[in-house]
């Protein structure tokens, strides 16, 4: 990737839409879409120019189109860029992508204007990766929580640590090169007291992450039972439309079925399974398997019971396969007659018929998700294992260090340490990020983007 070259891309979806987009950015843009252009003005920064896309052969018309000019800087590469607008035709647009490939444009890697824009300065690694997730988000939350990183909301709670880290290791420095000319050292105690400030803030974000992974990835959540005590009932429930087969015949789902449904914006990946009991053929028997494969991996397991019968033999044991897990117990068909109160007392109470407990049901799957840290009221929460692997890396140079001066340990080796704990935190922001893995979170971009 030359940054000197000029690229070509479309960067709406494939397929067919009302709008298409062809982007243009490099320092050559302007002088490889003029040949492709008629317009009704010049060009001028800043503005949309209504004209014509033409056939650089013979100057045909082929579509109408709007042009947009961004000088540099002022552009989201930093380089002039040129974006068409015309109608969605996919060949239309792959004609206007060619005939810009034929005027000397090369065809854009995944990534690469998101990229230009990181070397360019004008985002960080952080709002970089904010981007690709603003553009995979599938809820409004997501969305939300992606636009606080594009804003630099990670970039910002970190600046401060780095900062006491960086003033720590100057005055360190200076201790160990002007120690014959009576520059005061820190005492132990002041160094010991300066690293607890700097590990305290990011020992909370490393605990944010446990909620910044719900939100960027979502949770899988099992529904579990013997048959006939309404998973599938309240699966539809939950998924607020008729998803799953519901008969009285205990027994119909064979299957897994699932769904993901938004829970106050975190994505939740709801899976129907099969009754857990003795099979009476073999699909059956596929199907519990399935069950119990989908009981061990799921975040969260539903436990439903019938809340109109004893407990079975059944309840016992699935309610001991998850006394360990992170799990939910739930007493269906409240609504009944006879209901028995005395199961499962601190179940929750629903009936998937009546819609009984199915808010109370979601406020309880929800403070599963979300838990009680306060993670969720905080901007600049970890939502990408990287980041999470390198606050966990600067942690435990810092403890190190703490056990250097603990043991008396010369300050030129405790700099090591401090200098290792600063390392991970530029590497979040891209300040010493190496070019593979860039080559690697670019990698998964589209292209156009």
């Amino acid at each position: 990737m030359h940054p000197d070259d000029t690229i070509v891309a479309v960067a709406t979806p494939p397929g067919r839409g009302g709008i298409g987009v062809v982007r243009l950015s490099g320092p050559q843009a302007l002088a490889i879409c003029e040949p492709l252009l008629r317009l009704k003005h010049p060009l001028e920064p800043g503005r949309a120019v209504f004209g014509e896309l033409i056939d650089p052969q013979n100057g045909e018309r082929i579509d109408e189109a709007v042009v947009t000019f961004f000088r540099k800087p002022h552009s989201y590469t930093t380089d002039d860029v040129v974006e068409i607008s015309a109608h969605g035709s996919p060949v239309v647009l792959r004609h206007l992508v060619e005939s810009c490939l034929a005027q000397g444009a090369r065809l854009a890697e995944p990534g690469e204007y998101t990229m230009r824009a990181f070397l360019n300065g004008r985002l960080d690694l952080t709002q970089a990766e904010a981007v690709r997730d603003l553009i995979e988000s599938q809820t409004l939350f997501q969305a939300k929580a992606a636009a606080q990183q594009l804003e630099g909301a990670l970039s910002k709670r970190i600046k401060p640590v780095k900062q006491r880290l960086v003033e720590l290791i100057a005055v360190l420095e200076a201790g160990v090169d002007f120690a014959e000319d009576d520059v005061s050292v820190l005492p132990d105690t002041a160094i010991l007291e300066r690293i607890a400030e700097i590990r305290a803030p990011l020992e909370r974000l490393a605990e944010s992450f446990a909620y910044g992974k719900v939100v960027h990835e979502g949770i899988t959540l099992a529904i579990v039972g013997r048959p006939n005590v309404g998973k599938s009932s309240l699966f539809n429930r939950l998924v607020e439309r008729e998803r799953a087969i519901v008969t009285a015949t205990p027994g119909t789902t064979r299957d897994l079925v699932t769904e993901t449904v938004s829970l106050s914006g975190l994505p939740v990946r709801l899976i129907d399974t099969a009754g857990l009991r003795a099979a009476k053929d073999e699909a059956e028997s596929i199907g519990i398997q399935k069950s119990y494969e989908a009981l061990a991996e799921a975040d969260l397991v539903l436990v439903v019971l019938d809340a109109s019968a004893p407990a079975s033999p059944e309840d016992d044991d699935l309610m001991r396969r998850t006394r360990e897990r992170r799990h939910l117990l739930v007493r269906n068909k409240c609504d009944l007659n006879g209901a028995n109160a005395t199961l499962a007392s601190n179940a929750l109470r629903t009936s998937a018929l009546t819609g009984e407990g199915i808010a109370e049901l979601r406020e309880a799957i929800l403070l599963q998700v979300r838990g009680d840290t306060g993670a969720a009221m905080e901007s600049g929460f970890l939502t990408n294992a990287r980041h999470q692997g390198l606050v966990q890396d600067s942690l435990q140079a810092l403890a190190k260090a703490q056990q250097a001066v603990t043991d008396r340990i010369p300050h030129e080796m405790l700099l090591l340490d401090l200098y290792a704990a600063l390392k991970p935190l530029d590497g979040i922001t891209g300040e010493t990020t190496t070019d593979d893995i860039l080559q690697i979170i670019f990698g998964r971009f589209c292209i156009g983007k």
